[in-house]
């Protein structure tokens, strides 16, 4: 007998068998194999990426693009400016972006260094708001690019384990089952054990440094934020460059400030 519901095994959503569209979970899922280490696909790598058979990514991959979400050179596909239709429509509508970028701006201005806001994307962190100062030169200090839409793994960075301290047991345990804690650079922390280790001790601090553990050369500073609920919903960071500045001195420049602004947004989340 047929299952009635289908468990999602990331989101733990549950949605009912005959409500589910498969064809067009297919079709997102193509969408999803492309990306910043993969902007162009053949058919072959398509399927090998979604698990679908050669003529169902070449279907898909077609239709994508008649669509007009991809384009194509008649062997790879890539994606088009179509999709940010979808990014700049949540960018312009969902709450923590709108009420987070007036107050980053005002954070750098009285920290003199870049801030931005992301939230978990599965084993990512996505920027959804981000300041710039206005000196191009200390915009610089910018290492893979504070950017929206930005996305790197979330082990890696200060941001994510800030969010990450605060999962539960259970929840942290099935999110290292799905996502391997693979290494950046020399100072990725890999070990599972370990990575919880300094997940629990950035939980009883209430922030996290990452040092040069995304990229070489760069230091990440992050605090959580909160809803009105008191779950962390986001991290608030920064990024500075180890010769400008040492962690002592990132912690000093931005703690409080951070924390004062992750205050304000819990008020009004």
């Amino acid at each position: 007998m047929r299952n009635t519901e289908i468990l999602h095994e990331h989101t733990q959503e549950i949605i009912r068998y005959d409500d589910f569209i498969a064809g067009l979970a297919k079709g997102l899922q193509v969408l999803e194999c492309f990306g910043y280490d993969r902007q162009r696909l053949n058919v072959t790598q398509t399927a090998e990426r979604t698990g679908l058979t050669r003529t169902a990514a070449r279907r898909h991959l077609k239709t994508l693009k008649y669509l007009g979400y991809l384009d194509s050179d008649g062997t790879f596909y890539w994606l088009t400016h179509k999709v940010l239709k979808f990014s700049g429509a949540y960018l312009s509508s969902a709450h923590l972006p709108k009420i987070a970028q007036p107050l980053l701006h005002s954070l750098s201005s009285q920290t003199g260094m870049c801030h931005s806001v992301v939230i978990l994307d599965n084993h990512e962190v996505i920027t959804v708001a981000c300041s710039y100062l206005a000196s191009a030169e200390k915009n610089r200090v910018l290492p893979y690019g504070i950017h929206n839409g930005n996305r790197i793994a979330a082990h890696t960075a200060s941001n994510g384990k800030v969010i990450l301290a605060y999962m539960q047991d259970q929840e942290l345990d099935t999110w290292l089952t799905h996502y391997p804690l693979t290494r950046s650079t020399k100072y990725t922390v890999t070990n599972a054990d370990t990575f919880k280790q300094q997940l629990h001790d950035i939980r009883d601090q209430g922030w996290c440094l990452a040092a040069e553990e995304h990229e070489v050369s760069f230091i990440g500073f992050a605090v959580p934020i909160f809803n009105g609920a008191g779950r962390v919903v986001a991290g608030l960071n920064t990024v500075a460059r180890s010769e400008q500045y040492t962690p002592e001195q990132v912690i000093n420049r931005c703690l409080v400030p951070m924390q004062e602004l992750a205050k304000q947004l819990r008020m009004l989340l």
